[in-house]
């Protein structure tokens, strides 16, 4: 699997997301590969990076300040699926770059896996601020949370 040289905010990797749900079910696993939105990297933790990243779902939040609406545009950009996507704002897991949980965005054969990336693409900048401004509105809430990875 390749990997991104810089794995900075806005970026979409596939990645087995751990809902908080399915982490007080004491699952340790996402249950899912989804498209995550890397929020936050930190260099300063350590000698690698740490990443916070949200989750993307085709399911609707109960709420318009829970997600953010990811535009077709930029899902036919990104080369994911055409239904409509949401980049939660109330959850992140965290994880060390590049962890365990970073799958290909495809499947490949056993001679051409070195070469599949695990990544899609950059969101646009007008979306990741929106989606920053949803998490940090949320967090001022206490509404957002962090499943450490």
């Amino acid at each position: 699997m390749r990997l991104p040289e810089n794995p900075g905010p806005g970026l979409v990797l596939c990645y087995a997301y751990l809902w908080k749900r399915e982490f007080e079910a004491g699952l340790r696993e996402g249950r899912k590969d989804r498209p995550a939105v890397v929020v936050l990297g930190r260099r300063d933790l350590g000698p690698t990076p740490v990443l916070y990243v949200a989750p993307v779902s085709h399911s609707p939040p109960a709420a318009s300040h829970e997600a953010v609406e990811i535009p077709a545009i930029v899902k036919r950009h990104l080369g994911l699926d055409a239904q409509a996507s949401f980049i939660s704002a109330t959850e992140l897991n965290v994880f060390v770059w590049p962890g365990p949980d970073l799958r290909p965005i495809r499947r490949a054969s056993a001679t051409e896996a070195a070469s599949v990336p695990c990544h899609w693409g950059y969101l646009p900048r007008g979306l990741f601020h929106s989606l920053k401004q949803a998490i940090e509105q949320n967090r001022q809430r206490g509404a957002a949370g962090v499943i450490k990875r």
